[in-house]
Order: C-alpha cells, then sequence, then structure tokens
C-alpha cells in the first residue's frame, strides 16, 4: 500500500500543472502501457497517453496489410489503427493507407479520435488553393478535379473535328489524286498523312497533342489521348522517342557557334530497348545543344514502326518518334510538366 501511494506521488510531480485543478488516476491500456487520466474540476479528464522514459514490449505481430509503425510518442512500434478505430497521440492511424487521427467529436479536449480517410485535403496549384471535389480548368485544353490531395486532369476537345465520312464527290468535281491541292499549313507539316477512314457512323477523329518525351536523352515514352482506331474509343497511345543519346561525345557545338539544332547518327546502328533489338539498323536525326542555356527540341517529326527481337525469339513492336528537324528556343519546359507543351489548336 505504502509503494502505491508513492507512486502515485511520483505521477503527481509529472501532472503538476494539472493535479492544481483535479486529481489523478492510474489505468493501463490494452497492450501494458501506463496511461494517466486526470480528472478536471471542471468535468474534463485528460489523458497522459505518452510516458518517459520509453518502456517497449515485444514487437507486436500485425495482421496481414496492417503496418507496423513506430507510436505517435516515438518509443516504439506499434500495429497501426485502421478505419473507424480509436486513435489517440500514441496509437496512431494508418499512415499508408492515407488515414488520419479524427479529434473533432471529442470538444474541448481533442485527445480521443477515430481513425478517418484522408479525403478533405485540398490541392494546390501555381500558389491557387482548391478545395477537395472542387473542378477547375488550368488550361484551356483541360479540366481537372482535385481528389484528396491529388490533381486529376482530362482533355477537353475543341469541337472543330475532321469528319471522317463525307457525301462523295460528284462527276463534275472530281479532282485527280496527284492533281489536288493541300491547304497551305498542311504542306508545311512534314508528319502530315491523310488520315485514313474510320468506318463508323457519326465517329470523327479527336486527339491530344503528344505529351513531351519523358527524358531529354536515351529512351522516353510520349503519350496522347486519341480516339484514332477502328472503335472510336477514346485510348492512351504510347510512343518511343529518342531526342538524342546520352553519350555527350557525340554532342559537339561546331567552333564559332552557339548551337548545334539538330544532328544525324554516324552509322546505321540497331537500337536497343529493355534488352531487346531493333530488327533492323536505323541512323535517326538527333536535337543537339546549346551554349547559352538554350533547348533543342523537335520541331518537326513522324511516327514510324520500330520491331525488336528479345532473347527467346519474342517480338514487340513499337511506334517511335521520327525526328525530321530540331529547333531551339529560350523557354525550357520540364518533361514532367503536363501543360508545358499545351496550346490551343
Amino acid at each position: 500500500m505504502l509503494l502505491l501511494l508513492l507512486c502515485c506521488s511520483l505521477l503527481l510531480q509529472q501532472v503538476s500543472g494539472a493535479q492544481a485543478v483535479g486529481k489523478v488516476v492510474v489505468v493501463k491500456s490494452d497492450a501494458g502501457n501506463t496511461e494517466l487520466v486526470v480528472h478536471g474540476g471542471g468535468g474534463s479528464e485528460r489523458v497522459q497517453f505518452c510516458t518517459w522514459p520509453c518502456k517497449c514490449g515485444p514487437r507486436p505481430r500485425c495482421a496481414p496489410g496492417i503496418s507496423a509503425v513506430l507510436d505517435g510518442c516515438g518509443c516504439c512500434k506499434s500495429c497501426a489503427r485502421q478505419i473507424k478505430e480509436p486513435c489517440n497521440e500514441r496509437d496512431v492511424c494508418d499512415p499508408h493507407k492515407g488515414m488520419y487521427c479524427d479529434f473533432s467529436r471529442d470538444k474541448p479536449r481533442f485527445q480521443l479520435g477515430v481513425c478517418a480517410y484522408m479525403m478533405a485535403v485540398g490541392c494546390d496549384l501555381n500558389g491557387v488553393h482548391y478545395e477537395n471535389g472542387e473542378a477547375f480548368q488550368p488550361t484551356p485544353l483541360y479540366k481537372c478535379t482535385c481528389i484528396g490531395g491529388a490533381i486529376g486532369c482530362t482533355p477537353v476537345f475543341i469541337h472543330k473535328p475532321v469528319v471522317m465520312l463525307v457525301p462523295a464527290p460528284s462527276q463534275s468535281t472530281m479532282v485527280p489524286a496527284g492533281l489536288r491541292a493541300k491547304p497551305p499549313q498542311d504542306r508545311s507539316m512534314s508528319a502530315y498523312r491523310a488520315p485514313p477512314l474510320v468506318k463508323m457512323k457519326g465517329c470523327v477523329v479527336q486527339s491530344t497533342p503528344w505529351s513531351p518525351c519523358s527524358r531529354s536523352c536515351g529512351f522516353g515514352i510520349s503519350i496522347r489521348i486519341s480516339n484514332h482506331n477502328t472503335k472510336c474509343d477514346m485510348r492512351k497511345e504510347r510512343r518511343l522517342c529518342l531526342l538524342r543519346p546520352c553519350d555527350k561525345k557525340s554532342l559537339k557545338i561546331p567552333a564559332g557557334k552557339s548551337c548545334k539544332p539538330a544532328f544525324q547518327a554516324k552509322k546505321a546502328e540497331k537500337f536497343s530497348l529493355s534488352g531487346c533489338m531493333s530488327s533492323r539498323k536505323y541512323r535517326p536525326h538527333y536535337c543537339g545543344v546549346c551554349a547559352d542555356k538554350r533547348c533543342c527540341v523537335p520541331n518537326r517529326s513522324k511516327v514510324v514502326k520500330v520491331e525488336f527481337k528479345c532473347t527467346g525469339g519474342a517480338s514487340v513492336q513499337w511506334n517511335m518518334q521520327w525526328i525530321t528537324s530540331c529547333v531551339c528556343e529560350r523557354k525550357c519546359n520540364n518533361p514532367g510538366d503536363m501543360f508545358a507543351q499545351l496550346h490551343l489548336l
């Protein structure tokens, strides 16, 4: 009995700020850790979940799918609390599942909470804050939505589509294909190809511009969204891109010049991709470099099909950007910026 009174006296010294307004009761949690419950004169309770020095028991064996995390006291490993389970400053919610401890129902103490998903957080983009679930349009070509701290965007197609199915011209207006003139803007596009007919009634071709290459040297990926397929479905299309080799020895600027916009490989070689080799040799054009901080990017390009032969006899075919000319500009965009290359059609 005397020993118990001595322990209570020591605990009272640790909560000297609280003992002036109430009394202290010592209880134990399910995990065996000591907790201090302070009963205040105003009817509210204060619970001290963390004690020092740290005293940890055996490492817990958490059920499959439940994270073993450091407790909120910074002392011991514990099994993270799951959705709708009670939580506090010691028993933390599972951070790997986007949870947090909601103390809103424990007023005015804000000590005991319930684990909830972190879905009410907003998003920040270019200095503007958007609430969770708010839709906005940062550029004329994309509509975005804030969802749980992440921004998801979908393309906005301008309704000036190229109709694939047109009435057949009369005999008096028919012009031989070799004499039919193309609009000037089409003649200036090296990658121009007459789009094939989509044999579906009412289908129109809609496509977003190709994204910048994901890598500034070596093989990267470029994507776009298009319904240019036999089913007229919106699909994400991918193509390989190769702006320049990563070997800096091949990127030499001529004497007396500040830029070398483009150059061609010295000899035809096979492409190597993830252990696979192209079935034939290629001699591609690359975009060069500048000494005055300008960036050289593709100006005109087309899409070619490249077949790769892999070990074991397997083969895979990729669409690839084939550069025909490059331009050097002072506006250098980050390849990871999804809004960098957007422009009005």
